[in-house]
């Protein structure tokens, strides 16, 4: 198949053959040449990996409700008890339809936590294995089995957890180990243990502030070091690490490098964060997500990845058209690199990878004068590419 009369990254207009699921040349555009794809002069850029996102926690597509949760993770854990039955429409649709829009906006890249616990048991995780299932052609979806109101609180939880992961759940995810457990070894040998038996990937959601955050932080690099986990553990949110001292961040940046330890953001205000372009240009893999979407958590979220591109790009200060485009590496490789490190990760400030020979054919186009104003303006003209194959035109997933 070819792609014609694109732009790659924004670059010259270009011809872009795919061959199976890989992109086998990248040529000058020839007039001459019609695609089976017609570009139209749009930008290309690789797919978007949308690597922290709780499919199972969405209303998109319900009627607009009234934010009814309070401050902190345990309350809001429990208005989300409290309401997700109740919902309009039945949770596998709820799911299945929110990964279609996301695909449809660009997303063929998806790592999705699913709540287990004692109130939901395993419900939630069948409805995002489901829908992994009925879009399995058109992206690729990761699921992570996720004890949301920890782990040792609740009698119980554990074995859930061991069932999610027998039911098809490959990473398992833990949350603040001193706040919500309020036993941070227990917690994480409950969570690193799971991973050792199933042989698992490891995510933790670290909100814990300052001091808090890095005593949890250092429990996870002494496991992740004895364990021989390099590799395999994510840190998401981390929202504090970076308010402590500069060479406290400097430390745990560079030990993340070293044990190849990720980290996700959601675009909050970047305060006390630690430094997304020192992140990179330490070889840290970086990705990007929308969260909860329009959920019992927040209202925020609309499955559009470009749209969280630009809140990345404005909660950073970003202005330079570097910046912003280093956004929207994070926002599409840097993600996809997380879920397969067959993608290698973000080399700096200026790698702009994934449209080159030999890159796996998930793309994105979208129309724009260059990327900054693609980000900037997140139109809504766009083809989507899965494995090589066209997914979604025009906002619309295609059926097969």
């Amino acid at each position: 198949m070819v792609i014609s009369d694109v732009r790659p990254w924004g670059g010259e207009r270009s011809d872009v053959e795919l061959s199976g699921d890989r992109i086998a040349a990248v040529r000058p555009h020839d007039p001459a040449v019609r695609g089976a794809v017609d570009g139209r002069g749009r930008l290309l850029f690789p797919a978007f990996s949308d690597v922290h996102v709780h499919l199972d926690s969405t209303r998109i597509g319900l009627p607009f409700r009234p934010h009814t949760g309070g401050p902190g993770v345990w309350t809001m854990m429990l208005n989300d008890r409290a309401n997700w039955r109740s919902a309009e429409v039945p949770l596998p649709e709820r799911v299945a339809g929110t990964l279609e829009r996301m695909i449809a906006h660009g997303t063929t890249r998806v790592r999705s936590y699913a709540q287990v616990d004692v109130d939901c048991g395993l419900e939630k995780l069948d409805a995002v294995l489901a829908a992994r299932e009925k879009f399995a052609g058109q992206a690729e979806v990761h699921v992570m089995a996720f004890a949301q109101a920890g782990i040792l609180r609740e009698p119980g939880t554990f074995d859930v957890l061991d069932a999610a992961m027998r039911s098809g759940a490959t990473v398992i995810g833990g949350i603040d180990p001193c706040t919500v457990d309020r036993d941070p070894k227990g917690h994480l040998d409950a969570v690193f243990g799971l991973a050792e038996k199933h042989q698992a990937e490891v995510d933790i959601h670290l909100h814990e502030p300052g001091h808090l955050g890095l005593f949890s932080t250092d429990l996870v690099l002494e496991r992740v070091r004895a364990l021989d986990m390099r590799g395999k553990v994510t840190m998401s949110h981390a929202y504090d690490l970076g308010s402590i001292s500069e060479s406290v961040s400097r430390r745990v940046i560079d030990d993340f490098a070293e044990l190849d330890i990720a980290m996700t953001t959601v675009a909050p205000s970047a305060s006390g964060q630690l430094s997304l372009l020192d992140l990179v240009s330490s070889g840290v893999r970086v990705g990007l997500g929308e969260d909860g979407q329009r959920d019992y958590w927040s209202p925020y979220g609309n499955c559009d990845l470009l749209d969280r591109t630009w809140q990345l790009a404005f909660t950073r200060g970003f202005r330079q058209d570097a910046h912003v485009e280093l956004a929207l590496a994070v926002a599409t490789t840097g993600g996809a690199s997380i879920m397969s490190h067959d993608v290698p990760r973000l080399a700096g400030l200026d790698d702009r990878p994934g449209v080159a020979v030999g890159d796996r054919a998930d793309l994105v186009l979208v129309d724009g004068e260059t990327p900054t104003s693609a980000v900037m303006d997140r139109g809504k003209d766009r083809t989507v590419i899965h494995n090589g194959v066209v997914v979604a035109d025009g906002l619309t997933v295609l059926k097969r």
